[in-house]
């Protein structure tokens, strides 16, 4: 990604359940990170927050194109992605944002 083309940033947010935070792990990294870099996405950053009201995670993809996305989202894998990701975390959500390159929520 660079400035000439922004590309998206697909924002993940949501609360890790402090007795899955193992098994949370594990699935991210060597499951649902691979997985979305092979569905042409890049993370481009993963926060905690470790006080206050926010999700405690918020993690970004970034895609180059519209056509990316899309394919994605309707995508078996993301929905089971996402039905895996829900046994280790509570109230997840996700949205779409143009990629500006800078901490977006």
């Amino acid at each position: 990604m660079n400035e000439d083309y922004p590309g998206l940033k697909l924002l993940l947010s949501y609360e890790v359940r402090p007795e899955a935070i193992q098994d949370y792990r594990q699935f991210v990294l060597q499951r649902y990170i691979p997985e979305m870099q092979g569905m042409g996405f890049q993370i481009s950053e993963a926060w905690h927050t470790a006080y206050g009201d926010a999700p405690n995670r918020l993690i970004g993809f970034v895609c180059r194109d519209r056509a990316t996305l899309d394919d994605l989202l309707a995508s078996e894998t993301w929905f089971t992605l996402n039905e895996q990701m829900a046994t280790y975390v509570t109230d997840f959500s996700y949205k779409v944002v143009p990629y500006r390159g800078i901490f977006q929520l």
